[in-house]
């Protein structure tokens, strides 16, 4: 059988990774590999470089040695500009933000991973924008830099021409994300098996499962509602039977239980059966009525109203998205 041509693309987009010292090396490395694979997929798509400010090597933040390509300031504006994140965002480089003040802006394309977002929001390029970085610096970007809008929840955002991503290994899903905007969803989901990440996750996901996102409790009764509920998303999970298991009033449970897992017992409710929901698109061929029953909702039409509120996608879209092609 003749082999289908390699699809070739004309002018190719310079990707630029920003380096410096105390760099998280998989902000670098993750979305580098995403970007060097769709090249290899389809040449001439991209031309990815790497760039310190002096052209010097740069020692990451796990001890990784990084050499980079060229210096910033002989640099030509890329068409997308990245700048990941780790320890060394968090402490005030002015040369590194006169740069991105001066030069940022010329990119057409704006990308942080993580704690990258520091930096840009140093230089004033995200004020007035939506942005997201890793859930442990969200309330310090935002209280820094008020200008921005900060949504510590989904694992990347886009803004017009801005992307932020959250923690780590989001900067992939990101990158992904650009790649399939770019070359087509063929070309990402190349690059995703061969990275053997099965299908990106939408930007509307959220960073946490639900019991990441709340606090265990102190309280050995809190403890075991909690695991019940995650074990039986289609019960009966209202605060008054809730209490009940937990022995104590609803008033007093549903304050002892906010007290101790950060988050009332509805929205942690809520955070489960949308989980429960997600792992059953995902990882099995079960229609949406039997899952919108397993998962506590009821009904389609409830399971698809959640959807839509946490995530912004429907049920059946969240499945063609994010479950793996080779269970289709």
């Amino acid at each position: 059988m003749a082999q289908r041509p390699v699809r070739t693309v004309r002018t190719a987009r310079t990707v630029l990774f920003i380096l410096f010292d105390d760099v998280q090396s998989l902000d670098v490395t993750g979305p580098l590999e995403v970007f060097t694979g769709a090249e290899r997929h389809t040449p001439g798509s991209y031309r990815v470089r790497t760039a310190s400010l002096d052209g010097s090597p740069v020692r990451t933040s796990s001890g990784l040695t990084l050499v980079p390509d060229e210096a910033l300031t002989r640099a030509r504006a890329p068409h997308t500009l990245v700048v990941p994140g780790g320890r060394g965002t968090r402490r005030d480089d002015p040369e590194l933000t006169d740069w991105l003040r001066t030069h940022a802006p010329r990119a057409e394309r704006l990308v942080s991973v993580c704690t990258g977002a520091i930096p840009l929001a140093a230089a004033g390029l995200l004020d007035g924008r939506r942005v997201t970085t890793h859930w442990a610096y969200g309330d310090t970007l935002a209280r820094h830099h008020p200008a921005v809008r900060v949504d510590p929840d989904p694992i990347y955002v886009r803004d017009g021409h801005v992307y932020t991503s959250a923690g780590v290994t989001s900067g992939i899903d990101l990158a992904l994300a650009l790649v399939e905007e770019d070359l087509g969803r063929d070309a990402a989901l190349a690059v995703a098996r061969h990275l053997v990440v099965f299908l990106r996750r939408p930007g509307n996901q959220a960073q946490f499962s639900a019991q990441l996102a709340a606090q265990t409790a102190r309280r050995e009764p809190l403890r075991e509602v909690q695991h019940w509920i995650t074990e039986h998303p289609d019960a009966d999970l209202s605060v008054e039977t809730l209490a009940a298991r937990a022995r104590l009033s609803p008033r007093h449970f549903a304050r002892a239980f906010r007290a101790d897992t950060g988050t009332t017992p509805g929205r942690y409710v809520d955070r489960v059966r949308l989980e429960h929901a997600r792992r059953l698109l995902e990882d099995t061929a079960d229609g949406v009525e039997e899952i919108s029953r397993a998962s506590g909702y009821g009904t389609p039409e409830a399971m698809r109203r959640a959807f839509l509120r946490a995530l912004g996608t429907a049920p059946a879209e969240y499945r063609r998205r994010f479950r793996p092609a080779s269970a289709h």
